[in-house]
Formats: structure tokens, sequence, C-alpha cells
């Protein structure tokens, strides 16, 4: 009986101690888990700071147009529909109207080609064009910079790993006969962390470029399709301002 009571109180103390080793431990697992990452980060030298430099500006470039680009690309299906119906009843105020309404590369140049009504068709053809291309110039500012990043990063991810294996060779000829692996660690380490830096901001970098410029595109597409409408209504149905 005496054996029992004390196998059983050995196996409440150890189901406790595995209790409170799983509470403890995911408490302290996100701590460790963050000062291994920051670790790691800072034995990669100081090129990772300006790798997080270029993520956080190529994550904002890509955020910020992606709304440039969302809010851009807000056309209702039915707009040019309302500005033919409008032209073909002559109300080109109406029709000015509606283009104030929206606030879109679609509406802006569709009220530039109304305001030229009664010139010769290449004047508001050119104008509408004009119009067209300062749009594209705007959504497509801040790219350049995008582009950059991600044919840069790679290269300064490159260059730590150049500088590490200087490091590395410059730590073994100071060694001499007593080499230890020890020596070699942080070289090693800038090589191979600045190097997977780079390839990720550039990766970052490299897609949100082409995704952006397919979105564009897309605008662009578009915004040449509603040119062509307006023309169309210009040629059959034009309309006298009221």
């Amino acid at each position: 009986m005496l054996f029992n009571l004390l196998q059983t109180d050995t196996l409440v103390e150890a189901a406790s101690e595995a209790v409170e080793q799983m509470t403890a431990t995911p408490a302290a697992q996100p701590a460790e888990m963050n000062e291994s990452l920051f670790s790691l980060f800072t034995m990669g030298g100081p090129l990772m700071w300006v790798l997080l430099a270029l993520s956080i500006l190529a994550i904002y470039l890509i955020g910020r147009k992606w709304w440039i680009i969302r809010q851009a690309s807000k056309i209702d299906h039915n707009f040019m529909n309302d500005i033919r119906d409008y032209m073909n009843q002559g109300k080109t105020k109406s029709a000015l109207t509606l283009c104030s309404k929206y606030d879109n590369p679609v509406a802006r140049m569709t009220e530039t080609g109304i305001r030229r009504l009664g010139r010769p068709m290449n004047d508001i053809r050119a104008a509408i064009e004009n119009t067209g291309n300062i749009e594209v110039a705007r959504l497509e500012k801040g790219l350049p910079l995008l582009a950059t990043i991600a044919g840069g990063a790679p290269m300064i991810g490159f260059l730590g790993t150049v500088l590490g294996m200087v490091k590395a060779f410059f730590n073994m000829s100071k060694a001499g006969n007593n080499i230890d692996i020890t020596l070699l660690s942080d070289g090693i380490y800038t090589a191979m962390l600045t190097t997977v830096g780079g390839l990720i901001v550039g990766i970052i970098a490299y897609f949100g470029y082409n995704w952006l410029t397919s979105k564009i595109s897309d605008l662009v597409y578009e915004m040449e399709s509603s040119t062509t409408q307006f023309i169309d209504i210009v040629l059959n149905e034009p309309g006298e301002e009221a």
C-alpha cells in the first residue's frame, strides 16, 4: 500500500511538472524566436539595415501604387452611355458635371474632349491623348524606383557576400596555423545572410513591379477604349451646348 501511494505521488509530481513546462514553453518560445531572428539579422552586418530600409520602401511603394491604381480603376460601366445620352440631347454642361463627379483618368480625358468640342477632330484627339499621357505618367510614377530596388537589392546582397568572405579569409590569415571554425563564422554569417536578405527584397520588389505594371496596362486599355467610344460619340452624335 505504501509503495502504491509513493508511486501515485511520483506520477502526480511528474504530471504537474509536465503541465508547468507546457504552460511555460509557449510564453518563452516567441521571445526566444524574436531574439534569435534579431541576432541573425545583426550578424548580417551593416548592409542588412540597408536592405531593411529598401524592403520598407518597396512595400510602401507597392501599397501606395496599388491604392492609386485601385482608385483610378473605379469606372462606372454606364459612364460612357450616360455621356452618349447627354451628348445626343445636347446637354454638354450635364456631361461635364458628370465627369467632375468621378476622380479617374477616363473621366478627366472625357472632360478634356468635351471642352474641345467645336474644334477639328485632330485637335480633340490630340488633347485627349495628351491628358491620357499625363495620367499614365502619374500612374507610373515611382515604378522606376521599385525596379531599381528589384535589381539593386540582390547586388547589395552579393556585395555583402563578398565582404563576408573577405572577412572570413582575413580572420584565417590572422589565425595562422591555429584556424578555428569560430573565426570563420562571422564572415560566413555575413555572406549568407546578406545574400538571403538581398534576394528576399529583390523578389518582393520584382513581383510587385510586374504586378503593378500589369494593372496599369489594364487601366491603359480601358482608357484607350473609352477614348475610342468618345470619338465615336463626337463623330456620330455631336451635341450642341445647352
